[in-house]
């Protein structure tokens, strides 16, 4: 009888070990992909990004407690513990706790008041370890979106093959080597619906609105509409450059 009833606690015991498993290893970082992939379709590159964010990159050290990441503008970092099932909570200094779990290939960050559900993707690139938070979504974007070799159709150097690299050298736009895509932050509130880019030749640059139709990018000169103590409010002023995607080789 004795017996019995031990074997029963036992069985009981270990049905309870069973229910709660031992989270998953959630090391390293994790990109939007859903994002990247929405804005590889060639279209408006800040919906892309909106409909499918708001967080664009988790960088997480399970062993050191860390779970960090961005939104295109701000950094943000959190304190990791084991939640329940298996998953993750992520405390996040004045806001609610952020659960993750890792689910086949994705980590998915849970819905809240705050977010919708969103998946990443451990990124595939090999970037130093201590590249900055977001540096591998960026390079990952970039290449998705505006990667491959473009001409020129339309303005100086009319008839150049245009690459824009994914760490943000541009070569055959005539007086620039270097570009930035706004994704987030002040830019986006600067230029409002439409979408912008930097571009710059060694220390000098401006910003510049474009527009991403399939195959074609038009990129214009940025207007100001402001009032000198108000910020910046951009609009599409002279057509600077067509470019049209080449097919790949």
């Amino acid at each position: 009888m004795r017996t019995a009833l031990a074997l029963s606690l036992l069985a009981v015991l270990l049905g309870g070990c069973a229910s709660e498993p031992a989270p998953r290893d959630i090391s390293g970082v994790w990109i939007n992909q859903g994002a990247i992939d929405e804005a590889a379709k060639g279209g408006n590159l800040r919906e892309a990004l909106l409909a499918n964010g708001p967080n664009l990159e988790w960088d997480i050290d399970a062993k050191n407690a860390k779970a960090n990441y961005t939104n295109g503008f701000e950094w943000v970092e959190g304190k990791l513990t084991p939640g329940h099932k298996g998953a993750w909570q992520v405390a996040v200094y004045g806001s609610s706790a952020i659960e993750l779990d890792v689910q086949g290939a994705e980590l998915v960050q849970a819905a809240s008041d705050a977010d919708p559900q969103q998946t990443f993707v451990r990124t595939p690139l090999k970037l130093s370890s201590d590249a900055p938070l977001g540096t591998n979504f960026e390079y990952a974007l970039k290449a998705a979106y505006l990667g491959g070799q473009w001409r020129v159709i339309s303005g100086l150097g009319q008839g150049n093959t245009v690459t824009f690299m994914p760490d943000g050298q541009v070569k055959g736009l005539p007086n620039n080597n270097a570009y930035a895509l706004c994704m987030a932050g002040d830019c986006a509130s600067m230029s409002g619906e439409y979408d912008s880019l930097w571009l710059q030749q060694d220390e000098i640059g401006a910003a510049h609105i474009f527009v991403r139709n399939g195959n074609r990018l038009e990129i214009f000169q940025a207007l100001d509409s402001a009032k000198p103590d108000e910020m910046p409010q951009l609009y599409p002023g002279k057509q600077e450059w067509v470019l049209e995607k080449q097919p790949a080789m």
